[in-house]
């Protein structure tokens, strides 16, 4: 992850993302770069524009997150679905006693 947050803050800085780049954030921060992960990091964002994947992402967690409540309302509905149909069984199984009993 750390790898990804040195792009980014390549990014935000405006600098070029490059082996070179990365490496030097990642080693002023006190971690040993990996050269074999800073090039698969520097290959996989090679087509990426990454402004629009952070405006693409932003947009896709209120969406995530807009859907969390309706899940959460679902849910809540449910149980008291089942109480209903509970105390429906609990009254027809009181009539049946009632009935062996006069």
């Amino acid at each position: 992850m750390e790898y990804v947050y040195a792009a980014l803050l390549l990014n935000a800085a405006e600098k070029e993302i490059n082996e070179e780049n990365v490496a030097a954030i990642l080693t002023a921060a006190g971690i040993d770069a990996d050269d074999a992960r800073v090039k698969a990091l520097i290959a996989s964002l090679e087509d990426v524009d990454i402004e629009e994947a952070i405006a693409t992402a932003a947009v896709a967690a209120p969406a995530a997150g807009a859907a969390a409540p309706a899940a959460a309302e679902a849910a809540e509905e449910e149980p008291e679905e089942e109480e209903e149909e509970e105390e429906a069984e609990e009254e027809a199984a009181a009539a049946g006693l009632g009935a062996l009993f006069g």
